[in-house]
């Protein structure tokens, strides 16, 4: 059997579980004795999982700082992080859970039932898909059983909010007292890129002689070296670049200014529209003219054509074209 001990150091008031594992010696330093017997007796047990099949009991709050642990690991974002640990939060306070062997689909259910009395089912699914995420891990780590399961809630689907070429063109029209705020639109309905990406384009970023930018997402943390956009775009970013102050690194020397942004939008006569719908209006301008949702998502950046179609595809006027294809004409000679 492995083995897994407690031990200190000179000089050293923390103390310190050894172990090993892979061939390497391995250790964990711990604040107080009654934590590194805890952590000595989970890592046994740990190590010997082929003996004991019973899951390991720790405490919640390890077992939030070892996933925290994870997800920075993993290089997930703050916000995207800060989401996630959030979820956790509501269902501590929900169905107080004190350690590993307190989650049992019995509170998974109750915390789904009390969870959904308090938000929509949009925002309830995805404390579900954190859930999920966590049950996982917390499986892996044999913290709890292997059964237990959580499903979506059903969620009426919401129209697509998008514009058409007509209403992009009015946005813009309405935007030219703001050059900035109509530079941004234009970036948004030519590239698909969310408002912080946006502002985050340096001036160096911008490849005129290849007609691309190189972008870098600050949600999903990916990066697209060359995003092409179309030539009348770089015309555009070429003759911004050129009333910029010499030495000005950023693209927009000012921040988006919400103000600009309410009053443009209404004056368009779109007083509801967000700036993330710009994003919308891209993926759907896109499917619009047949180009696939292989490449739609590529350019969005989304994890999955799931996402892609049912949230930031409006492809109603495609349906209108296909079904005017139908012979009615002749039908009713």
């Amino acid at each position: 059997m492995k083995k897994a001990w407690i031990y200190r150091r000179k000089g050293v008031k923390s103390w310190w579980v050894g172990w090993y594992e892979h061939g390497k010696r391995k250790a964990r330093a711990l604040p107080t004795k009654a934590l590194a017997e805890h952590f000595c007796y989970m890592k046994y047990t740990q190590l010997n999982s082929d003996i004991f099949t019973g899951i390991v009991d720790c405490r919640w709050s390890q077992m939030l700082n070892e996933y925290h642990h994870v997800k920075q690991v993993q290089g997930l974002g703050d916000d995207s992080i800060y989401e996630v640990l959030l979820t956790l939060r509501h269902f501590k306070r929900l169905v107080d859970v004190n350690s590993s062997r307190d989650v049992t689909q019995q509170t998974l259910d109750t915390f789904v039932l009390r969870r959904s009395k308090e938000v929509k089912g949009s925002t309830l699914n995805k404390d579900i898909n954190n859930m999920r995420a966590f049950l996982n891990w917390a499986e892996e780590k044999r913290y709890i059983a292997s059964d237990l399961k959580t499903k979506k809630v059903r969620v009426m689907q919401k129209p697509v909010v998008a514009l058409s070429c007509a209403q992009v063109r009015k946005l813009l029209i309405t935007a030219a007292k703001y050059p900035t705020l109509r530079l941004r639109i234009l970036l948004a309905v030519t590239t698909g890129l969310r408002r912080g990406d946006i502002d985050a384009i340096r001036v160096g970023d911008v490849l005129f002689d290849r007609n691309a930018i190189t972008t870098r997402s600050q949600k999903s943390k990916k990066a697209m070296a060359e995003r092409p956009v179309p030539e009348a775009i770089t015309t555009e970013l070429s003759n911004h670049v050129a009333t910029l102050p010499d030495g000005n690194a950023s693209l927009f020397p000012d921040r988006f200014s919400r103000k600009k942004w309410y009053r443009t939008r209404a004056n368009a006569g779109f007083p509801n529209l967000k700036f993330h719908d710009l994003r919308k209006t891209f993926a759907s301008l896109l499917a619009q003219r047949g180009v696939s949702t292989a490449v739609t998502q590529r350019l969005l950046e989304h994890s999955t054509p799931q996402l892609t179609n049912e949230v930031y595809t409006n492809v109603d006027p495609v349906l209108r074209q296909a079904v005017e294809k139908l012979p009615v004409t002749e039908w009713l000679r």
